[in-house]
């Protein structure tokens, strides 16, 4: 009995893991033959998932920005005021915002708006047959529809990190001035505390963490079965594959940067 339980989910699992290799390697081809199907390749398409992607989201992405800016500070001022180091959350914060909550954050909002609308939007195109059509008229789905939208988020996603960034500093230095310090002393921390090298390592995770997570959406968008839960289905494996391949690969570049010394 236990054997019969675990055999549906092994090939469940091997099932998934060769389906996304296969997804990698229709993926790899299409950006082979791009320089040929450069005319399916359209930056109008880019520019609209990039709006979809980035502008609309950019509410969403300010306003956690600035809470999450006031409540770590305000957080991180309670066992700060113990040894009376209450400055030093200016340190702290813009050092967590910087390297790791800020592409984090993005990412994960990225997976929940983004990812889950790519998998929608293909799994419906791929309910209705329409992703059929294309191949039938010689067009490469992977190229027109799964290419713009990874490059699509792989340029916005930066951008929404560094206004969330932005945000949370200024939410940081609302409590801060709260708390009796002036702004140039705050930005005197901050300036001590992060680098360039802080911002530029965050950024480029982000642009990282965007690729991955419209990848995964646009995969379980191509991955839908048929019936009326089907899209349903691919859109919360987007979310949640989204999410999980992002903590991993937090977690990956903590331990390079570490070995790097960054």
């Amino acid at each position: 009995m236990p054997g019969r339980r675990i055999s549906p989910r092994l090939a469940a699992a091997f099932a998934a893991a060769t389906g996304g290799l296969v997804f990698i390697g229709a993926l790899v081809t299409a950006l082979v033959r791009l320089p040929a199907n450069r005319r399916q390749f359209r930056l109008s398409d880019v520019a609209r998932e990039a709006e979809q992607a980035g502008f609309r989201a950019l509410p969403l992405v300010l306003l956690l920005g600035a809470l999450i800016g006031l409540i770590l500070a305000f957080q991180s001022a309670i066992p700060m005021r113990r040894f009376g180091a209450d400055i030093f959350v200016a340190n702290l914060v813009s050092v967590s915002l910087l390297r790791e909550l800020g592409p984090l954050l993005s990412a994960v909002i990225l997976s929940g708006r983004t990812g889950s609308a790519f998998a929608a939007e293909l799994g419906t195109m791929k309910v209705n047959q329409e992703l059929d059509a294309l191949e039938v008229m010689g067009l490469d789905p992977v190229t027109l529809l799964v290419l713009p939208r990874m490059a699509a988020t792989l340029l916005v996603t930066p951008v929404l990190t560094l206004m969330m960034d932005a945000a949370g500093l200024i939410g940081m230095t609302l409590v801060m001035v709260g708390f009796g310090y002036s702004e140039p002393a705050i930005q005197a921390q901050v300036q001590q505390a992060a680098s360039a090298a802080d911002l530029a390592g965050g950024l480029a995770k982000a642009a990282v963490f965007g690729a991955v997570v419209a990848a995964i959406g646009c995969r379980a968008g191509l991955a839908t079965g048929n019936g009326p839960r089907a899209v349903g289905l691919a859109a919360t494996a987007a979310v949640v594959g989204g999410i999980v391949a992002t903590i991993l690969l937090d977690g990956a570049f903590a331990m390079l940067f570490y070995r790097l010394g960054w």
